[in-house]
Parts: C-alpha cells; sequence; structure tokens
C-alpha cells in the first residue's frame, strides 16, 4: 500500500486517468507486494489464484513443451519462469519497470532467464498469429477500464486455435466488503454497480483504480474479440490451507468463489 495514500473507496475517475495508475503504482510496491506474497508464489512456480491452485495440477495450458507462450501482466515472471522449465518457449510482459526488475533478480536467484518485455497489454509488440498460448494470473485485465482491448490484442497475436487463460477476482465478491472474515460474508453493494475502485494520494492524484465487470461483461469482451469461451473454472478453497491474502481466507472461501478462471479458443480458420 502506498505510504502517500490519502483516501480510498469506490469512485468515478476519467479512464485515461484510470487505466494508467496502474504502472506506478506497481513500480513502487513491487518490492512490498512480492515480501509479502513471494514466498507464496515461489520464485519459479505457477499459481494461478490465492487459494493455491498451481498449474502443475490443473494444467488448463496443457502440454506447453516447445510451444510459443506469452504471459500477459506478468509481475515477477514467476509463472513465465516455471513455464520454462517445462519446455516452453516464453515472453513475460508487464507494464510495471519495477515488476520487471524484480523478475531479472528472480532470473539470477534461479538461474532461470525469461524474456521480459515492458508492455501495456492493450498494445502487445507482437505480430499477428505469433503466440501458441497466453495467460494471465490476476495480471492486466483488473487495472484497466477496457479490458476488452487485451482481448483483442491477444485473439490478433494467438495463432488459429490458440489458447486465452486468464484468472480474475470473481466478480460476486464485488459485492462483498474486502474483508477475509465474517464481516466479509455480508453483501453490501450491488453486484451491477461497476463504479472502480480508487485510492488517491495526498494532491488528489489517481495512485491506483481497480474496475469490476460481472460474468456477461467477460463474456461479452471475449465474444467481441471473437474469442470462445470453452471452460471456466472456480477454485474451491483446499482443507488444510489457512493462508489469507487480501480479502480471500479459508472463511470466506467455504462460502463464496474468489477466483474465476477463463479458458478460452481463438477459432481456427477456414
Amino acid at each position: 500500500m502506498s505510504a502517500q495514500l490519502d483516501r480510498a473507496g469506490f469512485a468515478s475517475v476519467p479512464d485515461d486517468v484510470g487505466g494508467t495508475a496502474a504502472r506506478g503504482w506497481w513500480d513502487a510496491n513491487a518490492a512490498e507486494y512480492l515480501a509479502e506474497h513471494g514466498t507464496f508464489l515461489g520464485p519459479a512456480d505457477f499459481c494461478w489464484c490465492p487459494e493455491g491452485l498451481r498449474e502443475g495440477d490443473a494444467r488448463l495450458l496443457g502440454d506447453v513443451s516447445g510451444r510459443r507462450v506469452l504471459e500477459v501482466g506478468a509481475g515477477a515472471a514467476q509463472c513465465s519462469r516455471w513455464l520454462v522449465g517445462q519446455g516452453a518457449r516464453v515472453v513475460a510482459t508487464d507494464v510495471s519497470s519495477g515488476m520487471l526488475e524484480a523478475g531479472r533478480d528472480l532470473d539470477a536467484r534461479t538461474g532461470t532467464t525469461v524474456p521480459m518485455v515492458q508492455a501495456d497489454g492493450r498494445v502487445l509488440p507482437f505480430a499477428d498469429d505469433s503466440v501458441d498460448l497466453a495467460f494471465t494470473a490476476f495480471g492486466a485485465l483488473p487495472f484497466v477500464p477496457d479490458p476488452a482491448a487485451v482481448h483483442r490484442e491477444v485473439a490478433r497475436v494467438l495463432r488459429p486455435g490458440g489458447l486465452w487463460v486468464f484468472a480474475v477476482t470473481h466478480p460476486i465478491r464485488w459485492a462483498f466488503p474486502d474483508d477475509p472474515s465474517e464481516r466479509g460474508l455480508t453483501a453490501i453493494r450491488s453486484y451491477f454497480d461497476r463504479t472502480p475502485y480508487v485510492e488517491t494520494g495526498p494532491a488528489g492524484t489517481v495512485e491506483y483504480a481497480e474496475y469490476h465487470r460481472t460474468l456477461g461483461d467477460h463474456v461479452a469482451d471475449l465474444n467481441a474479440a471473437g474469442l470462445h469461451l470453452e471452460r471456466l473454472v472456480e477454485p474451491t478453497w483446499p482443507e488444510g490451507h489457512e493462508r489469507t491474502w487480501g480479502g480471500w481466507g479459508p472463511v470466506r472461501g467455504r462460502y463464496l468463489p474468489g477466483t474465476v478462471i477463463f479458458v478460452c479458443r481463438a477459432p481456427q480458420r477456414p
């Protein structure tokens, strides 16, 4: 959390302001975020969500050996580093130079190097039909007001029949307080209220913005990009997993889904 935080809550902000806030926030908070969550994520492991679902168990991407894989909103590229160990040809992208710098530190620590590119997920610097698989685990999509642009770009760079798999906060959670205790079990907002969550600094500058979409919004965005939804995964909270992460934790996890993962495919061409 930014030390200069002055106000936090749901507020409307101009799209261009909210959509660019993530870069500065993640630059400023990369070290703190990794100090808090780095052990759980691992330096070279693929964790989809706070529930602890690992790609090594879920295999949502299928066989990645020899495949060209793109990670969007990679953070410090922990997932991509794991994929390198599975024989994939991976490129990791993130809008934050601070997170990519942390990724280079993890490269040095692990001895596994991941090609990393600083890029906004809405403007990917890759050629059409250039990757076999693309994915993101809580990256990019929650932090832009126009996620349809990310889906369009992913659809553009995917080869025909390629996979796009993304994990986001389960939309139903936006109706509840971001609280892992019993207090977080009572809905206080309309599920249909799409006002973003915003943090501002002392001068009123937008430091952080996170956007809500309903399940229907996500599906509509995918359809508009020409992508086909094949599977919707809602990880359950596993027994014995007592770790909390923001509003995620075992108390709420027993009753409410915290994450949803969309498994999508680019259409084959005639």
